[in-house]
């Protein structure tokens, strides 16, 4: 899986034509995965204002309203990939339009038998 990480408020101060030229990017960069076959799945997340996040304390589940988790970055969106090996996932990782001003967490999924 690759988690897409960047700081949530770089693309709200974007120009119009800024902001065609970088969907454009995540757009090339995508049909590149896929025609390689080595994509899933993925999406772009809704803003990080719409998120509420879950945590279990003492038997209970508390929802709070935004992510709040303890990073500068929001997670954005990801990148469902099947590749052969670690090295493979990191080259794609490194392809990611705007890998220069945010992060990408590569991390394997779990194989449950089945």
């Amino acid at each position: 899986m690759l988690l897409i990480y960047a700081n949530g408020q770089a693309w709200q101060g974007l120009s119009k034509a800024e902001l065609e030229t970088g969907y454009k990017a995540y757009m090339d960069f995508t049909q590149e995965l896929m025609a390689s076959g080595a994509m899933r799945g993925g999406s772009e997340l809704a803003q990080v204002s719409t998120a509420t996040t879950v945590r279990g304390r003492n038997g209970k589940a508390l929802n709070t309203d935004g992510p709040f988790v303890e990073t500068t970055e929001q997670l954005g969106g990801y990148y469902n990939v099947e590749v052969p090996n670690l090295d493979e996932a990191l080259k794609w990782a490194a392809k990611r339009p705007g890998v220069w001003h945010g992060s990408i967490e590569v991390r394997p999924l779990v194989d449950y038998p089945a």
